[in-house]
């Protein structure tokens, strides 16, 4: 009880998470300066590890991976136990803040579940919720590293990964920026697929077996299922009160970018779908020759 009580009050009682406040000078990267070095810095970074790393190894004709030692599965797992603890700092805050403003909700004629899709107009980004969002933001940037790990191990740069990791830390800071709704829901969603998706690569990182299906992909998709379904559920919620939602400029942003997202996603495992399929058919060919020719 009385470690409950303890992981209570620092997931949600602690002083620094009820008085936080975004804000554009305080904070470390809460300014548009800072965002858009940070992501120009990474796009460009990547780039060049890319190059520099194909013109040395071809020029020594190397083309083994480089050897990272126990980085990705020490990464995985610090990213696994964050997103974890973002996730149940957010749910008992969430909590805690629906406990402490439901007089003001009966007011407004809003409901739990519409705070959670729609926050209403004017308001602010401060709290406990979004001191959670604000850690969210930041771990976006330990999440780019995975970028770095696969140009060492594969030398092969992902276009689509480097837009992912840019898009996720540029709409991050939209959430905290504008107050942004729907975010509550996104960050719960994200970091509980996030601490079950790194967990999974930890586990395969320290040699255990692996799913016999895309387990990653299957994630990501699910993931941005549901984030298509709460979209949905945001933009009805505006539409239908009076006063729409808070933050409804960045959210429509927001929703390009996710569909973008979603339709690289799609493409990819549709892709992927069928190099399965085509080394299953193979697979079959081949066996049916070597069974006939034991026959004969």
């Amino acid at each position: 009880m009385i470690l409950i009580q303890n992981l209570t009050y620092y997931l949600s009682e602690h002083p620094s998470i009820v008085g936080f406040r975004w804000n554009n000078s305080d904070l470390w990267g809460s300014t548009w300066s800072f965002l858009f070095t940070s992501i120009a810095s990474y796009v460009i970074f990547s780039l060049f590890l890319h190059l520099f790393l194909n013109l040395l190894l071809f020029r020594h004709h190397h083309r083994k991976p480089l050897p990272l030692g126990p980085l990705p599965a020490l990464h995985s797992l610090s990213m696994a136990l964050i997103s974890a603890t973002i996730f149940s700092g957010i749910l008992v805050s969430t909590a805690a803040e629906i406990r402490d403003t439901r007089w003001f909700w009966r007011r407004n004629k809003t409901t739990t579940f519409q705070w959670l899709l729609c926050f209403p107009l004017g308001t602010r980004p401060s709290g406990r919720v979004f001191f959670w969002s604000y850690i969210y933001y930041l771990s976006r940037f330990l999440h780019t590293l995975r970028t770095y790990f696969t140009i060492l191990r594969r030398r092969k740069l992902s276009v689509f990964q480097i837009f992912n990791h840019s898009i996720l830390i540029f709409m991050s800071f939209l959430w905290l920026e504008f107050s942004q709704s729907f975010q509550v829901l996104a960050i719960l969603l994200a970091t509980s697929i996030y601490a079950v998706v790194y967990g999974y690569r930890f586990w395969t990182a320290i040699g255990l077996p692996s799913a016999c299906f895309p387990f990653v992909v299957n994630c990501q998709i699910v993931l941005l299922g549901c984030n298509l379904l709460c979209h949905i559920g945001v933009l009805s919620l505006h539409l239908m009160k009076g006063g729409g939602c808070n933050g409804i400029g960045a959210w429509i942003f927001n929703s390009v970018l996710n569909g973008a997202i979603l339709l690289l996603s799609l493409n990819f495992y549709v892709k992927m779908l069928r190099r399965t399929t085509r080394k299953a058919v193979a697979i079959a060919d081949n066996l049916d020759v070597v069974v006939k020719e034991k026959h004969l």
